[in-house]
């Protein structure tokens, strides 16, 4: 091939070939095709942090298809992402491809439009070994504290856990929001309403003697009725009050994240996902339309071409008039740390292609997040609007010493309120953008009270984070970067150091709190919000070239590599066991206390010195392990307990194990999706056991009940299952014909290669005991490694 055009995805592959000719190829390296090894620290320390990289198991495929399409001769483009990550992956290929002698050119674009291809064809640049520089950095050190600090907890703590440098961070900010919630005192307060009848109007107390006032006792309260009582309400002022209010600024990926979590209930993966699919053109075929919809989605710039604004002018004089529109384009300034201006804001990359002229063509996420990002876009480029505010005060008391208000608000010109008001994380600041009118009152009007309320309320704790939320305050304190907020979130929960509540807030675990306690005793550097944002402006100055990315490693990791010495011999693991004293169980006398283990917290009876093996139990989702009492844990031991029976006369049993709440009915195990093992009763136990006994009964499709095998349907199709193993069937087999010999045979010859045509397969060799063991070891052993690679 004469050229070939390398970039990330097949959805952007496909999509660019649409606007190249035949002289062109275009192929996917699917992401990073070179990392650190994941058994070894992968750099050197002693020779200025050389990294050694390798070309990872899954993508020497990928290589050995891109090499099959080049020849001395071809040219390759490079075309990767525009930020770190994509100048990474674009150097990564030169070494892996061996293509250091073929003619080499890194293009960049920030919107998939032929355009845009054939722009970026005819200006190439030699690839950005600052960017790729900064990026070895991040992953270098990061790889550092993943692979350092890991096996320390795991010696400290307990097997299995890790740290990471942004991770860590994340989880610590999650923690100290819980601790504020649980340390918070909460302040007592009054609102005192006054409902008015013809006309029907209700205000607030808001002043006494013409100062702001807070009631902070019913005392208070009463005595401030009692006054009322004896007194009118009279109107004796209106204030009125015009104000303009200005469109939020055009998303940035932080701020995209946010609304659409708060407009559309996406979470932050998931809007990130979207926002792929509409960058790549991953759509179906929209008439008059070829390419991607949306910029670039990895951006803290608020910048937007002049391109877009003019097109945006057009359009929003064709679909509102020309009032809305503006005598020159509106621009914002970045208040993001390190932001590079120099990139665009998300924006779709035609403006003219409305959300109605895609809907048929694109899913329901598609077009939700579209219709955001096209609307967002449109107002930046809109009149502001203009509020009339109006407020009441009503002069009340026996000497007319308090002051009532209410307020109204009237909308005299929408502006950009007509296309899009930005949403808020506070339910109450919803109500700014709604129009609120009062009725027509004189001023001196004796007003006819209907109804005094006092309601005594209490203030409320910090609120817990949202994934939008957290990515705020991420990037508020200069923490990560447009590329890292999404993958942070999801590997703090699928660590299980943070889960969701189920009002979809960020609430930590149990494992959370102690691994975050550890790094705060012994690495508070590394879990400092000041400390990660420092590292992070290096990082932006390895990009511009000020600094190198050796001497950023040289300043933290001699420091680094001497505490980890230390802490080894210093660190007592006894004062991480996670156990809590809940007091004497009044059965048998044992000590009973709350736990941390592998599996999640759990309550135990007795100690492992005892000559019984002590009890244990799970503790639920909705209990935890700081605050449950002696009470709720003897509740705990209630299970199993015996529902009821089937119509057999059989026991049905409900429990909690590893995978959470099951009924049992001999051998047979049926989950508890909804029900709460501890009070569903037998009626409903059996409804449960019915329906799952139905559902396996059809995708079943045969039994051999001796062996412990049965051939299933599952979601692609039908396959062999023995234990909890299961096994693909041959193409050449049918599913409904099978005979226990034919599935013996299937599972025997599981993960062996297929014999050559031609050739004649050696009869399979039984598997020793010893052999199996050595499996299970090695298993064990790469998982373990597999564990410390934390970034």
């Amino acid at each position: 091939m004469k050229n070939l055009v390398i970039v990330e995805s097949p959805a952007k592959a496909k999509t660019i070939s649409k606007f190249l000719g035949s002289d062109y190829k275009v192929m996917a390296s699917m992401g990073h095709v070179r990392d650190l090894p994941k058994s070894k620290l992968g750099f050197d320390p002693e020779n200025n942090f050389e990294p050694k990289y390798m070309v990872t198991a899954d993508k020497k495929k990928v290589i050995s298809d891109l090499k099959k399409e080049i020849t001395k001769d071809t040219t390759i483009y490079l075309a990767a992402d525009e930020d770190r990550e994509g100048e990474a992956i674009a150097w990564h290929l030169i070494p892996a491809l061996k293509i250091e002698k073929n003619p080499i050119k890194r293009i960049v674009f920030h919107e998939i439009t032929k355009g845009a291809i054939l722009e970026a064809l005819a200006n190439p640049r030699e690839v950005d070994q600052h960017l790729v520089d900064a990026q070895q950095a991040r992953r270098i050190l990061d790889r550092a504290v993943g692979y350092e600090l890991s096996p320390l907890l795991w010696k400290k703590v307990r097997y299995g856990l890790s740290a990471g440098r942004v991770q860590s961070v994340a989880v610590r900010i999650i923690v100290d929001r819980e601790e504020e919630i649980r340390n918070f005192v909460p302040e007592e307060y009054w609102k005192i309403k006054a409902n008015f009848s013809s006309p029907t109007l209700l205000a607030e107390l808001a002043k006494q003697n013409g100062k702001n006032i807070k009631v902070t006792n019913e005392t208070q309260a009463k005595e401030i009725e009692s006054s009322c009582n004896n007194g009118e309400y009279k109107l004796v002022d209106i204030e009125e009050k015009d104000s303009k209010r200005s469109p939020a600024a055009p998303f940035t990926t932080s701020t995209l994240q946010q609304e659409a979590s708060r407009k559309i209930g996406f979470s932050v993966k998931q809007t990130m996902i979207v926002a792929q699919q509409l960058y790549e053109g991953n759509v179906g075929n929209i008439p008059g339309h070829s390419g991607g919809l949306i910029t670039y989605m990895r951006t803290d710039s608020l910048n937007l071409s002049t391109v877009a604004t003019s097109a945006a002018k057009q359009v929003i004089e064709e679909e509102y008039g020309s009032e809305y529109t503006l005598s020159k384009p509106r621009t914002y300034k970045s208040k993001a740390k390190g932001a590079q201006e120099a990139h665009e804001a998300i924006r779709p990359v035609n403006l003219s292609l409305k959300p109605s002229d895609i809907k048929a063509y694109v899913d329901n996420s598609q077009y939700r997040l579209y219709s955001l990002i096209w609307k967002r876009t449109l107002a930046t480029q809109m009149q502001q609007a203009k509020i009339a505010n109006t407020t009441y005060k009503i002069q009340a008391g026996k000497d007319g010493e308090f002051e009532f208000q209410t307020k109204g608000q009237r909308i005299i010109f929408p502006g950009f309120m007509k296309v899009y008001t930005e949403g808020s994380d506070n339910p109450e600041a919803a109500l700014d953008s709604a129009e609120k009118i009062l009725p027509t009152i004189k001023v001196g009007t004796v007003l006819d009270l209907e109804k005094l309320d006092l309601e005594q309320l209490f203030t409320k704790p910090p609120a817990r984070y949202t994934e939008a939320s957290l990515v705020k305050k991420l990037e508020s304190e200069g923490i990560g970067r447009p590329s890292t907020y999404a993958p942070t979130i999801s590997t703090i929960q699928a660590r299980e150091y943070v889960t969701k509540t189920e009002d979809k807030k960020l609430a930590p675990t149990p494992t959370g709190e102690i691994v975050n306690q550890f790094l705060v005793d012994h690495f508070s550097h590394i879990v400092d919000l000041g400390f990660t944002a420092r590292i992070e402006e290096e990082f932006d100055e390895i990009a511009e070239g000020k600094i190198s990315w050796e001497q950023v490693m040289k300043d933290f990791y001699g420091d680094f590599k001497k505490t980890i010495e230390t802490k080894e011999k210093t660190v007592n693991k006894e004062d991480y066991l996670q156990v809590r004293e809940l007091g004497i169980d009044p059965k048998s006398g044992k000590p009973m206390s709350a736990r941390v283990g592998r599996f999640g917290p759990f309550v135990q009876i007795g100690t492992k010195d005892d000559e019984e093996k002590p009890k244990f139990v799970a503790i639920p989702d909705h209990l935890n392990m700081d605050t449950i009492t002696q009470e709720e844990a003897l509740f705990l031991f209630t299970l199993p307990r015996v529902v009821g029976q089937t119509n057999e006369g059989e026991d049905i049993k409900a429990n909690i194990g590893r995978f959470g709440p099951y009924l049992q009915v001999k051998t047979k195990y049926y989950s508890l999706k909804e029900d709460d093992p501890y009070t569903v009763e037998e009626d409903r136990a059996r409804e449960i056991i019915k329906q799952i006994d139905e559902e396996k009964a059809k995708n079943t499709i045969k039994i051999f009940e001796k062996e412990k095998i049965q051939v299933l349907i599952g979601r692609y199709g039908p396959y062999i299952k023995k234990g909890r193993k299961n096994y693909k069937i041959p193409k050449d087999k049918e599913a409904e014909s099978l005979t226990l010999e034919e599935c013996l045979e299937i599972i025997e010859n599981d993960g062996k290669a297929p014999a050559k045509k031609g050739a004649k397969r050696a009869p399979a060799k039984k598997t020793t005991a010893k052999k199996t063991t050595t499996k299970k070891t090695t298993t064990k052993k790469a998982t373990a490694k597999k564990s410390t690679d934390k970034e």
